[in-house]
């Protein structure tokens, strides 16, 4: 039995000095009150209302109970009122984990703009390729770019996708000539991103669906969208970038895209969280600042 609903009880009972006016007030019946009062005595094992037909007065253990009882009832109804007010304050510690080449040209540009809007919330954004351990590192939520998402207890909210971009130099291109056909592929100096899911072969979609392609040994390697950039800037092979990182460099003419018509498939953006019953107000916050804002970041860099 909840043991705060006899406490209350008894309370308004003392407080109206009727059992009919208390049971009107807290919307019982007057035969169900009566039964809370004598549980809640019984529990105590002591009296605490002497009552006859015309009269109800409190015995010493009754009026020490009622003090106190008072006392506790206003205590946990102001811890209730502070725990309540504060699910909704948007203040603590933020912690956020995203990929590095994400986190530096997509979410940088945005950080102000959230931080300005939650003055009293302190972020820490911690950019890095690895796949974390959520709970076990104590992130509250975590940004993922994969074409599908591994199986776990998390929950995941979707804001929208990435293109994935074959590139080269035009100058590396010029020296070596252009794939024409995946197969190609194998005649040229390929650069490879060592935490994809699939780091020796490049999965290419064209209008016959999607197929898996076995590639040589990279000519270099890293797990580093923002340094396979510098090298393809710099002529060293072909390779595979975010559009976010490759946008840019194509629109400038630095880099050229290799076979468009097929394309890896695209990386879904997620934010991943852990969540009981109640999410945080500064995560709330955090997911409702990026599907605000990231589908129009995303298509810029797109």
């Amino acid at each position: 039995m909840d043991s705060l609903a006899p406490m209350r009880s008894f309370r308004r009972v003392v407080e109206l000095g009727s059992f009919a006016r208390a049971a009107d007030d807290l919307a019982l019946s007057a035969a169900g009150l009566s039964k809370q009062v004598r549980q809640l005595e019984a529990r105590l094992g002591t009296v605490l209302l002497q009552r006859t037909t015309r009269r109800m007065s409190l015995t010493d253990g009754g009026r020490l109970y009622f003090t106190e009882c008072c006392r506790l009832l206003d205590e946990i109804d102001a811890l209730e009122q502070r725990m309540r007010e504060g699910s909704e304050r948007v203040d603590g510690l933020l912690r956020v984990n995203a990929p590095l080449s994400f986190g530096l040209c997509v979410l940088s540009p945005l950080l102000s703009r959230f931080l300005a809007e939650h003055a009293h919330l302190r972020l820490d954004l911690v950019l890095e390729d690895r796949v974390v351990d959520l709970v076990g590192e104590g992130f509250d939520v975590a940004v993922r770019l994969r074409a599908e998402l591994e199986d776990s207890s998390l929950i995941a909210r979707r804001f929208g996708r990435v293109e994935q971009l074959l590139c080269a130099a035009p100058d590396y291109l010029q020296r070596r000539g252009e794939p024409r056909t995946p197969q190609e592929l194998c005649g040229h100096a390929l650069l490879g991103y060592s935490l994809s899911q699939s780091p020796r072969a490049w999965r290419l979609q064209d209008a016959d669906g999607e197929r898996e392609f076995a590639l040589p040994a990279p000519r270099a390697a890293a797990n580093n969208s923002l340094l396979l950039r510098d090298l393809l800037l710099d002529g060293h092979g072909i390779g595979s970038l975010p559009s976010f990182v490759a946008g840019p460099q194509i629109a400038a003419g630095r880099l050229r895209e290799v076979l468009p018509r097929h394309r890896q498939a695209p990386r879904q953006v997620h934010a991943v969280y852990a969540t009981g019953r109640h999410l945080p107000a500064k995560v709330r916050a955090f997911l409702d600042f990026l599907a605000a804002h990231l589908p129009a970041a995303l298509d810029g860099n797109g």
